[in-house]
């Protein structure tokens, strides 16, 4: 069987991982696969689970928040700003669970601090407004 390249790349690094028979990611249409020869692909991965294989009954997970995917001259490149690897379903399912709460919880305290960023303008733009009328 033929394989290709993967390369992930995230924020911070670059990997390359070569001898992966089939790639297996979900983007807003389903559920797709890549095989090696595939033509010429690019995708946006949603938020969840991807896997790729290198061997017979080898299978490796990725965790992506979000990711683009070019395939092209037999590497798949895939973007993301964050990913989670490893062979373990339930260790990574476990890990994408944590990291899911973790920025649910940032996004309700971002929420919070812009709340009061808005009470406090529009406090002053209220006394702003009455110093005016009041000669």
């Amino acid at each position: 069987m033929r394989d290709f390249t993967l390369v992930l790349r995230d924020s911070t690094s670059m990997r390359r991982i070569e001898g992966v028979r089939s790639f297996v990611g979900e983007d807003d249409s389903g559920s797709f696969g890549v095989l090696a020869g595939h033509t010429r692909f690019m995708t946006c991965l949603s938020f969840g689970l991807a896997r790729f294989s290198d061997g017979p009954e080898s299978w490796h997970y990725l965790a992506v928040p979000g990711a683009v995917l070019y395939f092209a001259d037999n590497v798949l490149n895939l973007s993301t700003r964050r990913y989670f690897l490893d062979d373990d379903y339930e260790r990574i399912t476990t890990a994408l669970q944590q990291q899911l709460l973790a920025e649910e919880e940032e996004l309700r305290g971002m929420k919070e601090s812009l709340q009061q960023l808005e009470q406090e303008i529009l406090k002053r733009m209220w006394k702003i407004g009455h110093e005016e009328i009041i000669p």
